[in-house]
């Protein structure tokens, strides 16, 4: 048995390090089976020594970070778990240095796993990027910031977010109003994004000079996408033609993301999804980044990753069954 005691500056060092949130203590307890004891202004670790060794060195990048202005909290506790287990990958310090800036507002957004990490760099380097993944591991959320980073370092004029107009398995009928009143249910998550980004006055400044155009697909057919960041959301319910259609409407100087969960294709039965026929089509392709994301990425709450890996494994056993 081996023990370790590390001190720091007082009972707030200590809670802040843990997320404020005592009971976060055992994501480290868990991850590296140890026995963790809090007391005043100092941690001690009890266990085997290389459990105690990884849980010192992961007490240690937590305390750095939160010098340097991170905030920890759960997402941030199971990022360095997760980084120290591996052995590989960035510490939470370095990795908020990384971080995307789409406003001079606030702290920015970093990526928390490494495939979300990936995802960023790629957005940074890449004239096409795809994300996909199932829902909450970020490809949106990071898309738009990425964006609008693009847009603040004048990379391109405007950003322009599109989604396909499909319902989630229910018939919405008929939508009274105007057409931006029509479709605002579809397009809703990007303004969501938006609105955690920048401030109101901000956001209502890029909509009305025209720097951010949201839109339903079926309004890009025919246009050409020139100096602008193009991120095409829920792309699993795109068409073949719809997704063929929007890819050749790039043009100069133009970048775009394109985001979507295969998991969740809502689109008739027979009808090939418009994502997967891009992926297997332009796999391999110079200047195309394809990221992929797992359940490991949801960050979400905590419940939404044990969901989504209860269903794979479900839908996993249903079809040995089926063909057994």
């Amino acid at each position: 048995m081996t023990r370790e005691t590390l001190a720091f500056g007082g009972p707030r060092d200590v809670v802040a390090i843990l997320g404020n949130e005592s009971k976060n203590v055992r994501i480290l307890e868990e991850a590296f089976s140890v026995k963790v004891t809090t007391r005043e202004g100092w941690i001690r670790i009890e266990g085997e020594a290389e459990g105690v060794a990884k849980a010192t060195q992961a007490f240690r990048q937590l305390e750095d970070a939160r010098h340097r202005g991170v905030n920890i909290g759960k997402q941030e506790l199971r990022y360095t778990v997760d980084v120290i287990g591996r052995g590989d990958g960035v510490d939470l310090a370095t990795l908020h240095r990384q971080g995307l800036r789409p406003s001079n507002h606030g702290a920015s957004i970093v990526a928390r796993t490494p495939s979300q990490r990936a995802y960023v760099e790629a957005l940074r380097s890449h004239e096409l990027v795809f994300g996909v993944g199932p829902a909450g591991t970020g490809k949106t959320y990071l898309a738009v910031a990425a964006a609008v980073e693009a847009h603040r370092a004048q990379e391109v004029e405007r950003i322009v977010l599109t989604r396909p107009a499909v319902e989630a398995g229910e018939a919405l009928g008929f939508l009274p109003g105007q057409v931006e009143e029509k479709v605002l249910p579809y397009l809703r998550p990007l303004y969501d994004a938006l609105e955690e980004m920048l401030p109101p006055e901000e956001l209502q400044r890029y909509l009305s000079r025209g720097w951010i155009e949201i839109a339903p697909l079926a309004f890009m057919r025919g246009r050409t996408l020139a100096h602008c960041f193009v991120i095409l959301d829920e792309a699993q319910n795109t068409t073949p033609e719809q997704m063929f259609m929007l890819l050749t409407r790039m043009g100069p100087d133009s970048r775009c993301a394109i985001t979507g969960d295969p998991t969740q294709i809502d689109l008739p039965r027979g009808r090939q999804s418009g994502l997967l026929e891009a992926i297997s089509a332009l796999e391999g392709q110079q200047g195309i980044s394809i990221c992929e994301f797992t359940e490991q990425d949801v960050l979400r709450h905590d419940l939404v990753r044990r969901i989504l890996e209860a269903y794979r494994r479900h839908r996993e056993q249903a079809g040995r069954q089926a063909n057994a």
